[in-house]
């Protein structure tokens, strides 16, 4: 099966192997890492979850990467093209507008998180975090969220970065900054990282996270262990697929999927490692849930030798994070509308990012204004979330799986994942990958999707 798409010649693509590996992890590296793990670790048990995090990310989500991969290097073209090169005559290409719909639907939530980054950002620089407990900082913010103008700006502020970096492409915008941010996202949060172990009392911190516990994994822990995998690394959303499809062919498959894999995991544990020592330092419930990010650490950053410092770096920090995945969200969208509708990229960026206007002003005033408007008993911001990760996500990866398994076949994944015979992987590394693609990763997927919605 031969790629076929007219246009594959004259797209953009990544110039180097480290541009492929940073823009991947830029993608799944992000909010993920920072602002659920540590309240899904501390919800769920400590390190129990990580184990079982683990277990799904190796299992399951690198089988499903490669799928992605697969799917999109192939057919070197966007989500909803990919499966008229490669499934023509059929009805997958559904599953291309899935994923655009899944990138809407987190983009909707996600910047308005990377608009409270921004906002936190600015008052860590003023080091204006000098409230006296926990409840005060509380207050803080569900005023801010609340605002009906102030959160909205930062999100268009937010926006407006995302965009301007994915108008300038692949090469020039997205793989550009990446390179940049990437190592200084890393640097940083290992200092954030050092600075928290060391505390007094920290230790208890760094047992909580390695140190498990499996008294206290439930239904709901699996089902958040494998949420978190999927949310965290892209999965189902179509941006492994779309920055795939600009990757070129000599690339190694495994090696790149492996490598944000463990980059993203890498990412997820250090930011424990920055955060729990300091919640426990400071005797604080590690199951706080969303509110550790911007309630508890910040009083936590207000009581420290050098905290203010600390705060610029971790909100700094938690903004990187938030732009390098929104880009790759926003360019599954752009390069839909760019190449299904003959769109110059700047009027792609333009559509999408104004329709994500849209949708995130609405999400973010349903935290006030529009607190009353429900959508089955939740509200705007807290239905888009609930769409994207316990629907979406899981729907999109068993979609693809069951495509890479059952319709485009063994010959053409051990195909792309050997780069026509190039790579010498062993046979029953092959066969164990795709046993993976077709029977285990659908199964497991449907169980827990359906255990998840019921």
């Amino acid at each position: 099966m031969k790629n076929t798409h007219p246009t594959s010649l004259e797209r953009d693509s990544f110039s180097s192997r480290f541009g492929i590996l940073v823009a991947m992890s830029g993608s799944a590296i992000g909010l993920g890492n920072l602002w659920r793990f540590p309240y899904l670790v501390g919800e769920n048990g400590g390190a129990a979850f990580i184990i079982i995090y683990l277990a799904f990310v190796i299992v399951l989500c690198l089988p499903i990467m490669f799928s992605e991969f697969i799917i999109g290097r192939r057919s070197q073209t966007n989500v909803f093209g990919a499966f008229r090169v490669l499934a023509p005559d059929s009805k997958w290409g559904i599953m291309g507008l899935l994923a655009v719909l899944a990138s809407i639907c987190i983009l909707s939530f996600y910047c308005v998180v990377g608009g409270w980054s921004i906002e936190y950002l600015v008052k860590a620089l003023s080091f204006d975090f000098k409230a006296e407990n926990n409840a005060m900082f509380g207050n803080l913010f569900e005023n801010f969220v609340s605002s009906p103008i102030k959160p909205l700006i930062f999100n268009l502020i937010f926006l407006v970065i995302t965009g301007l970096i994915v108008i300038a492409g692949i090469k020039n915008g997205i793989e550009r900054y990446t390179k940049m941010m990437m190592p200084l996202l890393f640097f940083i949060m290992i200092i954030i990282a050092v600075r928290s172990m060391t505390l007094k009392g920290g230790g208890e911190g760094i047992s909580y996270l390695f140190k498990p516990d499996f008294s206290k994994v439930t239904s709901n822990t699996i089902l958040a262990a494998l949420g978190q995998a999927f949310f965290s690394l892209s999965l189902g959303c179509g941006t492994i697929m779309t920055y795939a499809s600009y990757v070129k062919k000599d690339e190694n498959i495994i090696k790149c999927s492996a490598y944000t894999a463990i980059a993203d995991t890498v990412f997820a544990i250090i930011a424990g490692c920055a955060i729990m020592p300091a919640v426990f330092a400071f005797g604080i419930s590690p199951e706080e849930g969303p509110g550790l990010i911007f309630i508890t650490l910040p009083h936590i950053f207000s009581q420290l030798p050098l905290g203010g410092l600390i705060a610029i770096l971790f909100f700094f920090t938690l903004f990187i994070a938030a732009i390098t995945s929104s880009i790759s969200l926003l360019e599954v969208i752009v390069s839909y509308l760019k190449e299904e509708f003959k769109m110059k990229r700047l009027v792609a960026v333009v559509i999408s990012f104004s329709v994500i206007l849209i949708l995130g002003s609405l999400c973010s005033l349903s935290q006030g204004r529009l607190g009353n408007i429900t959508i089955f008993g939740k509200n705007l911001f807290d239905f888009f979330n609930y769409l994207a990760s316990n629907i979406l996500l899981p729907l999109g990866g068993l979609l693809i799986v069951l495509f890479v398994g059952w319709r485009l076949g063994k010959l053409n994944v051990f195909d792309e994942l050997t780069n026509q015979g190039k790579i010498k992987i062993s046979k029953w590394i092959l066969e164990t990958i795709f046993f993976i693609i077709r029977f285990l990763a659908p199964a497991t997927i449907a169980v827990i999707f359906f255990s998840s919605i019921s």
